[in-house]
C-alpha cells in the first residue's frame, strides 16, 4: 500500500494531533509552573494560557479518537474547529508581523494599563519602573527602586528593545502552527472520503 492510503493518513493525522496534546501539555505545565514557583502573579495570564492548552488538549482529543476509529462525525468537526483554528492564529499572526513601532507601543501601554499584576511582574523581571516616566513618590517592585538614590529606567524602553524581535518570533512560531492545522484540515478531509479496507477484505485484491 502506497504512502497516501488508508493506513498512512491515518497514521499522519494521528501524529499530528499527538503532537498537539504534547503542546498542549506543555502550554498547561509551563503555565502551572511560572504561577507555582511564582514567575508570574497575574491569574488572567495564567489563565489564559491554560484555557489555551485546554482547549488545544480537547481539540487534539477529538481528532485523535476521530482518527482511530474512522468516525465521519468527530472527524467532521475537528476539520471544522481545526479551520476556525487556522483562520485566527493566521490572522494573529500576520498580525504581529505586521505591527510598525507605534503600534506596538500603543498595544503595549494598552496591556501594560489593563493589569497592575503583570505591571508588578514586568517590573520585577526587568527591574524597571513605569511604563513611560518613574514616578519616585509612588511604588516598585523593581530592585532599582530601593537603590539609594534610587535610579531606574522606564519599561517601555526597555521592552521596546525586544518587542519587535519577539513579536517576529510569535509571528513566525503562529504561522508554522497555523500551516499545521491547515494540514490537520485537509488529512482530516482526505481521511474522511478513504474506504476502510477492513469493511471490504476484497479491496485488498
Amino acid at each position: 500500500m502506497v504512502c497516501g492510503g488508508f493506513v498512512c493518513t491515518k497514521n499522519a493525522l494521528c501524529a499530528l494531533n499527538i503532537l498537539y496534546v504534547l503542546v498542549s501539555l506543555l502550554l498547561i505545565g509551563v503555565a502551572a509552573w511560572g504561577k507555582w514557583f511564582g514567575l508570574v502573579s497575574s491569574i488572567r495570564v495564567v489563565a489564559g494560557v491554560i484555557g489555551v492548552g485546554t482547549l488545544l488538549f480537547l481539540v487534539a482529543f477529538v481528532g485523535l479518537c476521530g482518527a482511530v476509529k474512522h468516525h465521519q462525525v468527530l472527524l467532521f468537526f475537528y476539520m471544522i474547529i481545526l479551520f476556525i483554528a487556522f483562520v485566527v492564529q493566521f490572522s494573529v499572526s500576520c498580525a504581529c508581523l505586521a505591527l510598525n513601532k507605534d503600534q506596538q507601543n500603543r498595544l503595549l501601554e494598552v496591556g501594560w494599563n489593563k493589569s497592575e499584576a503583570t505591571q508588578k511582574d514586568i517590573e520585577k523581571t526587568l527591574n524597571c519602573c513605569g511604563f513611560s516616566y518613574v514616578n519616585y513618590n509612588g511604588s516598585c517592585a523593581a530592585r532599582c527602586f530601593y537603590n539609594s538614590p534610587p535610579s531606574c529606567d522606564t519599561c517601555s524602553s526597555i521592552i521596546q528593545r525586544y518587542a519587535g524581535e519577539v513579536l517576529q518570533f510569535v509571528g513566525g512560531i503562529g504561522l508554522f502552527f497555523s500551516f499545521t492545522e491547515i494540514f490537520g484540515v485537509w488529512l482530516a478531509h482526505r481521511y474522511r472520503n478513504i474506504r476502510d479496507p477492513r469493511s471490504n477484505p476484497g479491496a485488498f485484491l
